[in-house]
């Protein structure tokens, strides 16, 4: 799925169906009616994968606390790489389901109140699903409006619009992720290099995980390839496949089966059957790969 994160690269496959208009809105009820309709699910397979790792990587039930530092160092946290409006935070801390949020931000009432009165409504009605091991959560975009978004409603701790890509972070990103133990990205992983992610990684002793959902018509390999040469080993759950969305059109799915095929994967039983499919990757030290395989850590179906 492209979107305005094409930014961060350029060769976005002209063959996919491009949602730029939706990302950077000032509320996301743009976001939720277009995918909707497409039954876009990548953050809800997503949530299940990172409460599971959330405590092997260091970060589970930790403190609320409003200053950047906890006693004996840095706030752990988890960081959102193209984290558009906090949808992966909406899900991680709060009792709600993905379902849900089409409901939410589809209904009438919703459609009726201003970008403000959404706001102060969301505040509400995410606090009152708040769940106790809620974990806090720092999201990187280039979408502004989509970062104020997630920062007003309460669901970003910190939100941060700065491309990797193109710039070093900046010192204020640099010390809020001091203390990341996961990273992830459930979106826009198409558009990422090593660039994104060495300077959250350089000089680390104990680096955190990285969990990426990869669409299955591109390659996560130059990534994996650059992140190993800091020590980092990045392994492919081969085990299964995750739906994306539907396909917009009959051209859309024939790029995607021969993009998948050209890779060497079957696209029999998942893109011939007219979804998008996403792959998990995570990227940790060899030692704790070595010690614990990736397909030890995840929950069962």
């Amino acid at each position: 799925m492209t979107t305005a994160r094409d930014q961060y690269a350029s060769g976005t496959p002209t063959q996919m169906t491009h949602f730029d208009d939706i990302y950077d809105q000032p509320d996301p009820r743009a976001y939720f009616g277009a995918l909707g309709t497409l039954g876009y699910q990548t953050p809800h397979h997503a949530q299940g994968v990172f409460r599971s790792l959330l405590p092997l990587a260091g970060l589970s039930g930790v403190p609320q606390r409003p200053a950047d530092e906890q006693e004996g160092g840095p706030r752990a946290t988890l960081l959102d790489i193209c984290c558009s409006y906090g949808i992966n935070a909406a899900l991680l801390n709060h009792h709600v389901t993905l379902e849900e949020l089409y409901e939410h931000y589809t209904s009438p009432q919703i459609a009726r109140l201003t970008t403000a009165e959404l706001i102060e409504s969301d505040r509400t009605y995410y606090a009152a699903r708040r769940r106790p091991d809620a974990v806090p959560v720092i999201g990187l975009d280039i979408a502004s409006s989509a970062i104020a978004y997630g920062r007003a409603a309460g669901l970003l701790d910190a939100g941060f619009v700065e491309n990797l890509e193109v710039a070093a972070p900046s010192p204020a990103l640099y010390r809020a992720t001091r203390g990341t133990r996961l990273i992830t990205v459930t979106g826009g992983a198409s558009f990422l290099s090593t660039r994104t992610f060495r300077p959250l990684l350089e000089g680390r002793q104990d680096p955190p995980w990285i969990a990426t959902f990869v669409l299955r018509t591109g390659s996560y390999q130059h990534i994996a390839d650059g992140l190993a040469l800091l020590g980092l080993t990045t392994e492919k759950d081969a085990s299964r496949t995750y739906p994306q969305r539907r396909f917009t059109d009959v051209d859309e799915q024939r790029y995607a089966i021969a993009a998948v095929s050209a890779a060497g994967d079957d696209p029999r039983g998942k893109e011939t059957d007219g979804h998008f499919h996403t792959a998990l990757h995570l990227t940790r030290p060899t030692a704790q790969a070595v010690a614990r395989p990736l397909h030890t850590l995840l929950p069962e179906d």
